[in-house]
């Protein structure tokens, strides 16, 4: 491809590394290296994608964050467990298990403990164990810190972007924070787009007063009209959610069907049918008990949030039990994930003690504004990290990575303090 040459190859894993006995499945590695050093000697990076349930990047050139990276490395793309094309996790497929504790069971065997496990065994059995850096987008933060607990001595350096969870892991206070944050992204977007404030409103009357439908033939709700507000989390979320409100209405009053288009395209789950079903299940760990719908919880504590209300907010990377019921590809999911809301034993995600005594160079960005990640929170896990500093700013928001610039601050930040190890 342009800029890059490409080798992929699948690999098998067992489904559940605690039983080898177990079924096995998938996994799909892609590496890109420059092709004028396809044949050196290169220091290895593994990249640790967003999500949860994000596949690799399908890249189209050597652009951002890649071109920096494959100035200095060979990159290994894993697509993880259940993502890409890796083995794959569908409803159909969790609602054929029969019942929600067998789905639940499954589905527990997707989260980061599970795909650190995978990593590892990529490293040994195609790179012959040697030691990688890793660099986390996000969701890969929470994968970072549970590789520095499981296997640091396979880690050179880690740099992490926006995604250093706060710990011990609290879903309920994750959403204290990040309700707060989405509140002011919402006023932010009326400050630029005023006009915008009263279609909203005109939208969310039609979608309460009739039954509108989506071109896959779900109805499209208030509440998952306005779950739209995730992407104010991202640049140009704020332009993105006004382009699609311009054309929204036709001039005799229905909504448009681009507008229905593109509601279904952003809210269907079609590209990553995971990211909700275990977007509260990534804060289960040994000390946290039952996450118990926290986002529903706290939604509920702040009417300002409320379907009926006006100006209507949008909300943001909140899981909701009405998307399990209202959005066709999460339907067979249903029973799986109420049983994962209330499950109250889950296995250590972290070993507290190692990640104190770390020794692998960590640098993190941490955006200041980010919507989704609060940033005190990451800041607070930093200080129990041995060997990690911090840049912070309000440059960016949750995508920062993709600048091409702060994956080469990060370097710095390594650089200065000693280098990778090798």
């Amino acid at each position: 491809m342009p800029g890059m040459w490409v080798r992929e190859q699948s690999i098998r894993v067992p489904l559940d590394w605690w039983n080898p006995e177990s079924a096995e499945i998938s996994l799909f590695v892609r590496e890109l290296v420059d092709p004028d050093r396809k044949r050196d000697e290169l220091p290895l990076l593994t990249y640790l994608q967003g999500g949860p349930g994000g596949s690799n990047p399908r890249p189209v050139e050597a652009s951002g964050w890649i071109r920096e990276a494959l100035q200095n490395y060979r990159l290994v793309l894993v697509d993880q467990r259940g993502t890409g094309r890796s083995t794959p996790v569908d409803a159909h497929t969790v609602a054929g298990l029969g019942d929600g504790a067998r789905g639940a069971d499954y589905l527990s065997r997707f989260r980061a403990d599970s795909i650190v496990r995978d990593l590892e065994h990529v490293r040994a059995a195609l790179y012959g164990g040697a030691r990688w850096a890793t660099l986390a987008q996000s969701y890969g933060g929470w994968l970072t810190l549970a590789y520095l607990s499981h296997a640091p001595a396979a880690i050179a350096a880690s740099y992490v972007c926006g995604g250093i969870p706060g710990t011990p892991p609290d879903a309920a206070e994750v959403y204290r924070r990040t309700f707060t944050r989405v509140e002011q992204k919402n006023a932010e977007f009326a400050r630029r787009y005023p006009q915008d404030v009263a279609i909203v409103s005109a939208i969310a009357d039609r979608l309460a007063d009739d039954d509108v439908r989506l071109p896959d033939g779900d109805r499209l709700t208030v509440q998952r009209f306005q779950s739209l507000g995730l992407d104010f989390g991202m640049k140009p979320g704020f332009e993105r959610m006004h382009w699609l409100l311009e054309d929204a209405i036709t001039p005799d009053g229905r909504l448009s069907e681009p507008f229905l288009a593109q509601v279904l395209a952003r809210t269907s789950s079609a590209g990553n049918p995971l990211f909700w079903t275990l977007q509260e299940s990534i804060y289960g760990d040994e000390r946290s008990g039952a996450t118990n719908w926290a986002a529903q919880r706290e939604r509920e504590r702040r009417p300002q949030f409320d379907a009926e209300r006006r100006p209507l907010l949008f909300t943001g990377e909140m899981a909701f039990p009405w998307m399990f019921d209202e959005v066709r590809l999460l339907r067979g999911f249903r029973d799986a994930v109420h049983e994962l809301a209330s499950r109250e034993k889950w296995g250590a995600l972290y070993d507290f003690d190692a990640l104190a005594a770390n020794e692998v160079p960590v640098a993190a960005a941490v955006y200041f504004d980010d919507m989704y990640v609060d940033a005190q929170l990451q800041l607070d896990t930093l200080t129990r990290v041995g060997n990690s500093t911090s840049w912070v700013t309000n440059e960016f928001e949750h995508d920062g990575i993709g600048s091409g610039r702060t994956f080469t601050r990060l370097r710095e930040l390594v650089r200065d303090r000693g280098g990778e190890r090798r």
